[in-house]
């Protein structure tokens, strides 16, 4: 207790963000510096780095069917990963002559069931933030979701805390869209009591898991959208997968790999239509991922708010083939990446993280309960000390 009193009171405190998303394609580290909690809380982006998973453990990683003892090893494993990548950063404090206070740990998914009609849900992240703890030196914050879905939430979607943060001061509406492998909005309001945010469904996920079927995994991505700018669209196939019904779902509303992994969204759909050619199967489902985000926005934000702007980040940023499709599709709002405004786009969730852990160790509840369906804002995470 006395090294977390200590921590609160200091004034500027320099955090290691780690983030691995529901694409399972590596971790992102960040190392920021954050002044103050809350709405005065300040931060600056000191340094970061991507440390991505080989192919074998990216398809372990996205195993729909792992056993309990693959989970319990992965925990670990991957527990050790995030420990060299916060190490990394350590060193890179070093270099800028700072010392790190505590490491802010997101984990990986592997499995997200919010609530709805059933009264079973849960989330799991692993990671093991104990062997971070024990490798670093430092204590860790992890297990952020879990507190919204004890209060009665989703669990998600966990950045619009930081979004506001981050993009309320520019004093206008601003829709955030994060393109990771789920895709999910935040309206930036100038009040917090105001903000909208859900998950819009698959993005990275259903892209990269198309290429993963249909190249029998000997392609993991369709990097820069190459593969989709070629192809054509077969619009029974776009019909057929803007037909789930999680997408006319209103929020508070979020998702996982149970309903949009490959093998449960994109499996049998491929393999039904093996005529068609693969860049045109490819722009398929890159179109879907473009015109589902174009349609929420459409349904759930334009009616009640006004965005002057969206500021777009997450690995989908890089891809310019459905960067241009949200062009087109939202032609009456100017659309900008997070890189335009000093954070990195595959860098934005991990900083998210960062931010999260700040309020953790301040005693601050970070959750948006209007957004997740929450019935009270609450902590969230768990220190590891």
């Amino acid at each position: 207790m006395l090294e977390l009193d200590a921590l609160r009171k200091k004034r500027a405190r320099f955090v290691i963000g780690l983030m691995s998303g529901s694409s399972c394609d590596g971790i992102d580290a960040v190392l920021v510096r954050i002044k103050g909690t809350g709405p005065e809380l300040v931060i600056k982006l000191v340094a970061y780095e991507s440390f991505p998973y080989e192919k074998a453990l990216r398809t372990r990683l996205l195993d729909e069917h792992m056993s309990m003892r693959q989970v319990c090893l992965l925990n670990f494993e991957l527990g050790e990963r995030f420990a060299a990548a916060a190490k990394s950063l350590v060193d890179l404090a070093d270099e800028h002559q700072v010392l790190v206070d505590f490491v802010a740990s997101h984990g990986q998914t592997i499995a997200h069931i919010p609530p709805r009609s059933s009264d079973k849900f849960g989330t799991m992240q692993i990671g093991e933030p104990a062997i971070i703890a024990e490798r670093t030196g430092l204590p860790v914050v992890s297990d952020f979701r879990q507190r919204d879905m004890a209060a009665g939430g989703q669990g998600a979607p966990l950045v619009p805390y930081a979004d506001w943060l981050l993009f309320h001061k520019l004093e206008r509406e601003v829709g955030c869209l994060n393109i990771g492998g789920l895709a999910n909005f935040t309206v930036v309001t100038p009040e917090f009591k105001d903000i909208l945010a859900f998950d819009v469904g698959p993005a990275n996920m259903a892209i990269d898991g198309a290429v993963r079927l249909l190249t029998r995994g000997a392609q993991q991505m369709d990097k820069d959208g190459a593969a989709a700018h070629k192809g054509l669209i077969i619009d029974e196939f776009l019909e057929y997968l803007l037909g789930h019904k999680f997408f006319s779902k209103t929020p508070p509303k979020s998702t996982g790999r149970e309903e949009f992994g490959a093998e449960v969204y994109l499996r049998d759909a491929l393999a039904s239509r093996k005529e068609h050619a693969y860049e045109d199967l490819v722009a398929t489902v890159t179109s879907s991922v473009a015109a589902n985000i174009v349609s929420a926005y459409n349904r759930f934000i334009k009616p009640t708010h006004d965005c002057q702007q969206i500021i777009v980040g997450g690995g989908g940023a890089k891809n310019k083939t459905l960067m241009a499709l949200l062009r087109k599709g939202l032609p009456d709002v100017p659309i900008f990446t997070s890189d335009q405004y000093g954070i990195p786009d595959s860098a934005r969730e991990a900083v998210a993280v960062a931010i999260l852990g700040n309020e953790c160790i301040c005693g601050t509840p970070a959750n948006v309960p209007q957004a997740t369906g929450a019935s009270h804002a609450v902590i969230l995470g768990k220190i590891t000390p």
